[in-house]
Parts: C-alpha cells; sequence; structure tokens
C-alpha cells in the first residue's frame, strides 16, 4: 500500500492529510503554540506518529517561519526544516511552490521558496481541476485570496500588497484590530484597543463557531463558554457582560463580524480588478470556510468547498476543506504529473 502524508506547519496549527492508494484516509488539525517554543513542534509530530509513521513520502509545507520565536523567516525556515527532516528523514519532500518538490538540501539553497507557500499548493490542485477559480481561504489568522489560474504574489509580503492576503482570520484575530468603534444601546462606542476578545468570542456570541475549529486558549484563560465569551467581549466596551441582555451584545457581535467579512471583500475586489483575470466561482477552504461562500455571494459568485471540489469522502470532507493546503500537498506528491501552474 502507497502512503503519502501531507504537514501544514503553521506556527498555530499543524494540519496533517493521509492518502492511501490514492484515496484519502484521514484528516487532522492540532494546535501547535509555536511561538511558546520548538518542543511545541516535537510534542505536535509525535501527536500525529500514529499518521505518519508508515509513509513512504510526507509532503511538507510551512508558514511557521513567521513565529516570533525566530530572529528572522530565513533562519526560521532553516530550524524548521531541520527539525522536520530530523524527524522524516529521507521521507520527506519539501513543497518549493512553482519549482515544486525537493529534498532537504534544495530546500536550504533556497529558503524563500518554501516560506509561506502552502497557498500555491491548493491553488495548484483547485486549477487542475477548475478554471477560473478565485481561492478563499480562510484560517484561524489569515484568509488568502487566490485567482487559482493567475496567482500574482509569492510571498506574504507581495501578497498583502496584492489583496492576495488579508491578515484576518476566524477565530485567533483580536477584535479591536478590525473594529474601533462599535453600535451600542442605540450610538457608537469607541473599544479598547486590548486583546480582551478574540473572533472565536464574536463567533461563540453569534453561535456560528463550527465544532472543534478553536484549538488554542482564550485570551484571559478562562472557558469557552458563552458565558465567559460575553465577559471578554463586554470587556472591550469597558462594561460587565451582565449590564445587558445577550441579544444586546449579539447586534453589537454581528457588526464586528460584518466588519471582518467586508475586509475580506475589499481584498477580493482589489484581485478581482486586475486587468484580464477571468473568474468563474469560488472555492471555499479553511475553517472559515463558511466564510468564503458568503464572500462569494456578496462578489455574485457561485461557490464550491475544497473538499467537495477534489470529490472527499464525504465523511471527512469538511476536515478536507479545513486544511485544504496538508491535502493539496500529499495530492500534489501523489500525482507526479500535477505541476504548479502561474
Amino acid at each position: 500500500m502507497a502512503i503519502v502524508v501531507g504537514l501544514d506547519v503553521g506556527g498555530a496549527h499543524i494540519k496533517a492529510a493521509r492518502i492511501e492508494d490514492g484515496r484519502l484516509t484521514a484528516v487532522r488539525q492540532l494546535a501547535c503554540p509555536l511561538w511558546l517554543g520548538l518542543d511545541r513542534l516535537e510534542a505536535g509530530l509525535r501527536e500525529l506518529r500514529a499518521m505518519t509513521e508508515e509513509a513512504e513520502r510526507v509532503a511538507i509545507t510551512m508558514t511557521a517561519e513567521l513565529t516570533e520565536i525566530f530572529p528572522s523567516r530565513e533562519e526560521g525556515a532553516m530550524i524548521l526544516l531541520q527539525r522536520l527532516a530530523e524527524a522524516f528523514g529521507g521521507a520527506a519532500s519539501f513543497y518549493r511552490g512553482l519549482k515544486g518538490f525537493g529534498g532537504l538540501e534544495a530546500a536550504l539553497e533556497d529558503t524563500s521558496s518554501i516560506a509561506s507557500t502552502n497557498f500555491l499548493a491548493t491553488a495548484q490542485v483547485i486549477a487542475a481541476r477548475k478554471s477560473g477559480a478565485l481561492l478563499i481561504d480562510m484560517g484561524s489568522t489569515t484568509t488568502d485570496i487566490i485567482p487559482c489560474d493567475r496567482p500574482q504574489g509569492l510571498s506574504d509580503a507581495e501578497r498583502l500588497q496584492t489583496g492576495e492576503l488579508v491578515y484576518t482570520g476566524l477565530t485567533r484575530t483580536p477584535v479591536p484590530s478590525i473594529v474601533s468603534r462599535a453600535p451600542l444601546l442605540g450610538t457608537w462606542q469607541t473599544l479598547a484597543r486590548d486583546t480582551f476578545a478574540t473572533m472565536a468570542d464574536v463567533r461563540r456570541l453569534l453561535g456560528e463557531l463550527p465544532e472543534g475549529v478553536d484549538c488554542h486558549a482564550t485570551a484571559d484563560g478562562r472557558s469557552k463558554s458563552v458565558t465567559d465569551s460575553l465577559r471578554r467581549f463586554a470587556r472591550g466596551f469597558g462594561r460587565d457582560g451582565e449590564e445587558r441582555h445577550l441579544p444586546v451584545w449579539q447586534v453589537s457581535a454581528a457588526y464586528v463580524r460584518d466588519c471582518q467579512i467586508r475586509s475580506i471583500c475589499d481584498g477580493a475586489f482589489q484581485v478581482l480588478s486586475r486587468p484580464g483575470l477571468v473568474i468563474s466561482g469560488v472555492v471555499a477552504a479553511g475553517i472559515g470556510a463558511p466564510v468564503g461562500e458568503a464572500v462569494a455571494r456578496r462578489l455574485g459568485f457561485s461557490a464550491v468547498t475544497f473538499g467537495g471540489l477534489i470529490d472527499a469522502p464525504v465523511e471527512l470532507r469538511p476536515w478536507a476543506t479545513r486544511c485544504a493546503p496538508a491535502v493539496a500537498v500529499a495530492m500534489a506528491l501523489t500525482n507526479d504529473n500535477l505541476k504548479p501552474k502561474v
């Protein structure tokens, strides 16, 4: 049995996908708060051992070189490459974007090609199946907006300029990084610019947070109950949650959520304004795939999830969508005839 595992190593999560004889059989996401130390990476890899130990090849892509513990992106990439090569030996194949896969030596010679290129793997798989697709992949921290036939930016810096990267996510983004004021009690109130609440709290108040996607501790270390989420959210208004009924706070939370969605629409409009670009529909991915579908509706496009597009097994389809880059690199390494497209 031929087994290929794809890994997407981020600074907050590791995502893994297992393909056996060309069929997706397992997908998993686990928390990996790398800013707390490299031992978190080692712990994550140990937890994934049941998925990876029999793999003949391990396809690896990463964004974790951006983590604050590294003095530079280049040094972060080199350290991660060494650690991952030690973990998987000759089975490790590193995704180098438009250059395809390579071993450790090739990756170390050109760290810029392996740093934060996981979006290209997803775009490559989509472009091979659907022309004119716009990928909207919303993760915990960032959102990728990629015209799969013609990606423009190849680095985070370039994509922040082109609109293809919007630094906002479904769960980890602090509320005051999205809005500085919000409506409450029929007036506008300025918010405290501190991380009392995150977008996970906002979506928990609204009943819109999918099960199992919020893997990290809350901002104050308290529970993930609606009561504690309300406490954190209200604190940003300088208030206590008990001062008003939940429906009052939900209006304010809905405003914050809508402002975040509009920021993604703004990025999409910037991408769509590029001359000569032809888009026929959206492929939604990430833990925020439902947000991607909502953005598609606002833009006037039909949408399909990544898991649906690749015809993943029904029981794995939601997590195949949420962990799209891990699935994509595994598929790309499995199918040698699949080449990156520009």
